[in-house]
């Protein structure tokens, strides 16, 4: 059984999306919650949450923060740490209860899990993106928090779970995690593109790199993320990566 974490910000655009990909696995009952931990969102993210039967949590803006608020609303054994500009690819909840019941078996060493990475985007750029990341995560096992981050809670408590941190959390825990303790699933996490046609990819590439040395060299977080959301001076996006208002319908994700 799952607690899905979802760290939202003027996520309206893209949240209605994450969650239909939820709804086969809350209807088989992998996922028992889905808990969406809000940063003070000024659009319709909270109320779409509440209509898709989630509980919703409101903390201080930032996704260390938020991660951390949500798991300590949560109540299942395994938790999913899913950004709210991400898809699961179809079928994804058979390889993850499999994974989960090899782990809860003691048929594999404790340990947590990411998904395959995959862009919203067609062209060169997008499928070398993927490459890249595809070679960092299974080789360095450094997956990124677009990936998401499947995890069993008692993992979680034993290593001090997310620091509360307004950038780079998903590298910082990842770390802690170290290599024989991650794995990269098969299944695909579909990850919106917007910040990369917005800014460019080489330009929001590079960005993504220099924040990774600022970190290395030890430059106080907030300055780093500062850096990170200054505006290029193209068209205003959500913090999440969308542009515009969703207008999907969100089916509930709440078991019955």
């Amino acid at each position: 059984m799952i607690s899905i974490i979802i760290p939202t910000l003027n996520s309206e655009a893209t949240l209605g999306r994450c969650l239909v990909a939820l709804v086969p696995a809350a209807i088989d009952g992998l996922v028992q919650q889905v808990v969406i931990a809000d940063g003070g969102s000024e659009d319709r993210t909270v109320a779409l949450a509440e209509e898709a039967g989630a509980d919703v949590v409101i903390s201080q803006s930032g996704r260390g923060h938020q991660i951390r608020a949500g798991i300590a609303a949560s109540r299942a054994p395994w938790l999913l740490v899913l950004h709210s500009d991400t898809e699961l690819h179809p079928g994804w909840e058979a390889e993850v209860s499999a994974f989960m019941t090899s782990v809860d078996l003691g048929r594999r060493e404790k340990s947590a899990a990411a998904f395959r990475y995959a862009l919203d985007d067609s062209g060169f750029m997008p499928r070398l993106m993927e490459t890249i990341v595809h070679i960092r995560s299974s080789v360095a096992k450094l997956p990124y928090g677009d990936q998401a981050l499947l995890i069993p809670r008692r993992l979680y408590d034993e290593i001090g779970g997310y620091k509360p941190m307004p950038i780079l959390e998903d590298v910082e825990i990842v770390r802690r995690l170290g290599r024989r303790r991650m794995s990269i699933l098969k299944s695909g996490a579909l990850t919106s593109s917007e910040r990369y046609r917005k800014d460019g990819y080489l330009r929001r590439i590079f960005r993504n790199q220099v924040c990774l040395l600022m970190y290395a060299w030890g430059i106080p977080e907030e300055r780093i993320a500062n850096y990170y959301k200054a505006p290029s001076g193209n068209k205003q996006t959500t913090s999440e990566g969308g542009s515009t208002a969703s207008k999907e319908l969100v089916q509930p994700i709440k078991p019955s």
